[in-house]
């Protein structure tokens, strides 16, 4: 076999593989389609999700469903206005994100005038407030001081 038959073979193989490897893409790219339009197309006759392992009921009645003042697809802490943060919160991103974020009524407006800014936030209206004080009320911000001293510890001292 001379030089430009090898080189020929290589090439071939080359686009072989380039050819399977974009085709698998494409597969992949529609699947991913499918799923994201019905993802119940990819589950098993009789294979339900388990609800049990995220806590939430995939039942329809247990959608919004408060236990022990927690609502529970959520963990938003049950009060007045529960719903409008549910609502308009969630819709971009994780309830746990708004939860670890503990602010004053101030910068809570700051922020949300940030994500219309920046993050094509809509204009809440008179959600606004609502969404402000619920926050405010359930997840005030918390003063962290300095840990405790140390105590009852045992020093040893360092080999060098």
């Amino acid at each position: 076999m001379n030089k430009q038959d090898n080189f020929r073979k290589q090439v071939k193989s080359f686009y072989s593989v380039l050819v399977v490897s974009f085709v698998m893409v494409m597969l992949i790219g529609v699947l991913g389609i499918i799923y994201m339009m019905d993802p119940s197309a990819f589950t098993l006759k009789g294979d339900e999700p388990n609800s049990e392992v995220i806590g939430v009921s995939t039942e329809d009645e247990d959608w919004d469903k408060i236990e022990n003042g927690i609502h529970l697809r959520t963990g938003f802490k049950d009060g007045e206005g529960l719903m409008t943060v549910v609502n308009n919160c969630t819709n971009c991103h994780s309830a746990q994100l708004v939860i670890q974020n503990r602010m004053n009524e101030e910068r809570w407006t700051e922020t949300i005038r940030w994500m219309q800014k920046t993050q094509n936030l809509w204009d809440l209206g008179d959600n606004e407030k609502v969404i402000i004080n619920y926050l405010v009320t359930n997840y005030p911000p918390t003063s962290k001081g300095r840990r405790e001293a140390l105590t009852n510890i045992e020093w040893y001292p360092l080999k060098e």
